[in-house]
């Protein structure tokens, strides 16, 4: 059973899960500061708080699917569809899927990559979350939501743990859909 808190406790919470995250310069290359969320994973309430904050906007109107983006966002996706009673569907680098696949490539701020969904993974009208830990210039994502809608889901919303600002995502990611990031730097 979930614990009901006053909005100041989690207020509380959110910044104990906010001063976790450390912050890594140069990683994975240089000129890049990596929020690493490890910390909040080895901390089994952390870890609980993260997961409530990633829920708490999309709790009244749970979705059917929660697609999770590798690999970071599996770590999230998995608790939110059970928490929800929602399918969980992974969206993976090239190779890592067993069946028949549709594929999207996009951009990172540090390169450029590719994602790919089971061409079965969803319902056709699915209301589907998007779930990572983090937002960044909003490719990722945005490659995630094309899958979705290419498959015939209805993207409800995107949450993420951790959003950097300055890189503006949620420009990419447009209006159509709700974005929620619990924390921003």
């Amino acid at each position: 059973m979930d614990e009901v808190r006053s909005e100041p406790a989690a207020g509380l919470r959110l910044q104990r899960v906010r001063q976790a995250i450390r912050s890594v310069p140069d990683f994975p290359e240089p000129g890049i500061l990596f929020r690493d969320i490890t910390p909040v994973l080895s901390n089994a309430e952390l870890f609980g708080d993260a997961v409530g904050q990633l829920a708490a906007p999309f709790d009244s109107m749970p979705p059917d699917v929660v697609v999770a983006i590798e690999s970071r966002g599996f770590l999230f996706g998995a608790p939110l569809a059970l928490r929800w009673g929602a399918s969980l569907v992974p969206v993976r680098k090239p190779g890592k899927l067993p069946a028949r696949t549709r594929r999207e490539e996009y951009s990172l701020e540090y390169g450029t990559s590719v994602l790919e969904i089971h061409l079965d993974a969803l319902a056709p009208g699915s209301r589907v979350v998007i779930v990572d830990d983090l937002l960044a210039t909003g490719g990722t994502a945005s490659a995630a939501r094309r899958l979705v809608e290419s498959l015939g889901g209805i993207v409800a919303g995107f949450s993420f743990l951790v959003e950097l600002e300055a890189l503006q995502g949620r420009t990419e990611l447009g209006s159509a859909a709700p974005v929620h990031s619990a924390i921003v730097f």
